[in-house]
């Protein structure tokens, strides 16, 4: 099974459910989540640009790329929402899942769970942990419950 996890790069959820993971046989893919050599990938391969938001949509255009590629190829999209920051980028990330009929996984806490309601209803499943997801990925894969 391909899982492409989407979404904030703050935290460590992406190892947990790597780790938790580890055994299923299942690969991962993700965006860069160094946040300074996504935002300069563009110009640090393409050339500098004088207004920011050239420089930015350089960036965001290459990093579309690897984006699309990483959504297209998975069986199950796996996109987080954090607590800190507007990402608009993951509900974009997830709409582009669900358009594409991608199984999708929502990540987010609770406080997230009424400004998320269109997004949570689109998916096949929504968690509040890391471990969710992994127990969700294993019940998929061998049909075992947790515990």
């Amino acid at each position: 099974m391909k899982v492409y996890l989407s979404g904030e790069i703050h935290t460590d959820w992406r190892e947990r459910i790597e780790s938790g993971a580890d055994g299923l046989g299942v690969t991962f893919s993700a965006p860069v989540t160094d946040h300074a050599a996504s935002d300069d990938c563009g110009v640090a391969i393409m050339g500098p640009e004088d207004k920011k938001f050239w420089h930015d949509r350089k960036g965001a255009s290459l990093n579309a790329i690897r984006t699309r590629m990483g959504i297209e190829s998975a069986d199950v999209v796996v996109v987080r929402f954090g607590d800190q920051y507007k990402q608009w980028n993951a509900a974009f990330d997830a709409g582009y899942a669900a358009a594409l009929g991608k199984s999708l996984i929502i990540l987010h806490g609770p406080d997230h769970a009424h400004a998320l309601k269109e997004v949570d209803a689109a998916a096949n499943a929504v968690c509040e942990t890391p471990e969710q997801v992994v127990d969700c990925l294993r019940y998929v894969l061998t049909g075992k419950l947790p515990g």
